[in-house]
């Protein structure tokens, strides 16, 4: 059994939902149809005719990027042109393509943890805040031989977090009561005659991001024909996500031994360094892609250096001056997602039975070489 692009798109979107993404970007479907059976996905950093190319000679009907094709906006459409020879080319395979940008450098266990990971970075944070979870507290009435049950999905589906704490409730037994009418089916009693039972009152916090699978799965597990809940906004901030990460080498170690960290860890060829060789580092912060306007970021968060592409000349100046070091690997530095997201998901197609393959794209778009 193969996937539907459609459900290849929900796991992505789990991932890195949409409302991460910053204002503006260009993400999620931009060529094609996602309404059909997957065989193949490939999983790219850029889509350009090479790739396209290569997705072609693997079947794949799906290519999963992180770089938007269409950034800027298009004007025509002339197949004797680049981006009109692409989009023709994808047409002509039958080739769509999902963008996962900024969504995907803000996610949990996305773009930015996965180069702070690769660095060693220890006791992470957000360098730019971008979303909130809001919170919500739930209250549900339960049976009391069911409430076990119900706390298990709830907790399941991801309510019940209080910052390090999982499984959070708090419970209170009671009577509840209710009288079936006509038509009804009640689990308990008949209709026409009010009831008594022993309930329990399980009340737990759900953010907002998890609010419809939570509200689901309660449904799901609760025995009653007609579930008596309700949900209260609260007026406390949940989990931030965001651009960027913050964290700490686990041992000082020099800028140049540091450059060369960032090099085999993002293996590229070659980084632009900002600052003395000699200098220690300890704080690093981390932005995948063009970060140059993040430079006050870094230093406002006590980072030694930041580690970001795309540095210009002014703003390294700048960085200079306030006594920020960077090192700069370039933007092809976020090529660490291809292998990560395949292998996410791959795993989560798997863990549902299907035989969709998910591969990373083997091609390098880099378009800089030294000389």
């Amino acid at each position: 059994m193969f996937a539907r692009g459609e459900t290849i798109v929900q796991y992505v979107e789990k991932l890195a939902p949409k409302h991460y993404a910053v204002p503006d970007d260009r993400i999620g479907l931009q060529v094609g149809s996602v309404r059909k059976e997957v065989k193949r996905v490939l999983v790219a950093l850029d889509v350009n005719a090479e790739v396209a190319e290569e997705a072609a000679a693997l079947g794949a009907e799906l290519i999963v990027a992180h770089h938007a094709p269409i950034y800027r906006p298009l004007k025509h459409l002339q197949t004797d042109t680049p981006s009109g020879a692409l989009m023709a080319s994808l047409l002509r395979h039958d080739i769509a393509v999902y963008v996962a940008h900024t969504n995907l450098d803000t996610a949990d266990g996305g773009m930015n943890d996965w180069m702070a990971e690769a660095l060693g970075l220890e006791g992470r944070g957000v360098l730019e805040e971008v979303h909130t979870d809001k919170l919500f507290k739930l209250v549900v009435f339960v049976p009391q031989e069911h409430a076990e049950a119900v706390r298990a999905a709830l907790f399941g589906a991801g309510a019940g977090w209080i910052g390090n704490y999982s499984d959070c409730s708090f419970n209170v037994e009671g009577t509840g009561t209710f009288l079936p009418r006509e038509g009804a089916e009640p689990f308990i009693g008949k209709p026409g005659k009010r009831e008594s039972v022993a309930e329990v009152r399980i009340e737990t916090v759900v953010p907002d991001s998890v609010r419809k699978a939570v509200v689901r799965a309660m449904l799901k597990a609760h025995p009653y024909e007609e579930v008596a809940y309700d949900l209260y906004p609260m007026d406390l901030k949940g989990r931030t996500f965001g651009l960027g990460r913050v964290g700490a080498l686990p041992e000082p170690e020099s800028l140049d031994e540091f450059a060369e960290r960032v090099k085999q860890a993002l293996q590229v060829p070659f980084v632009r360094v900002v600052g003395r060789g000699d200098r220690p580092i300890r704080k690093v912060a981390v932005l995948g892609g063009s970060g140059s306007r993040y430079i006050g970021h870094a230093r406002f968060a006590g980072a030694d250096v930041l580690v970001t592409g795309d540095i210009d000349y002014h703003t390294a100046q700048d960085a200079e001056a306030m006594g920020l070091a960077i090192v700069d690997p370039g933007h092809n530095a976020e090529k660490i997602m291809k292998p990560k997201l395949a292998e996410w998901l791959q795993l989560r197609l798997r863990e549902q039975g299907y035989e969709t393959e998910v591969i990373a794209s083997r091609i390098d778009t880099e378009p800089f070489r030294l000389k």
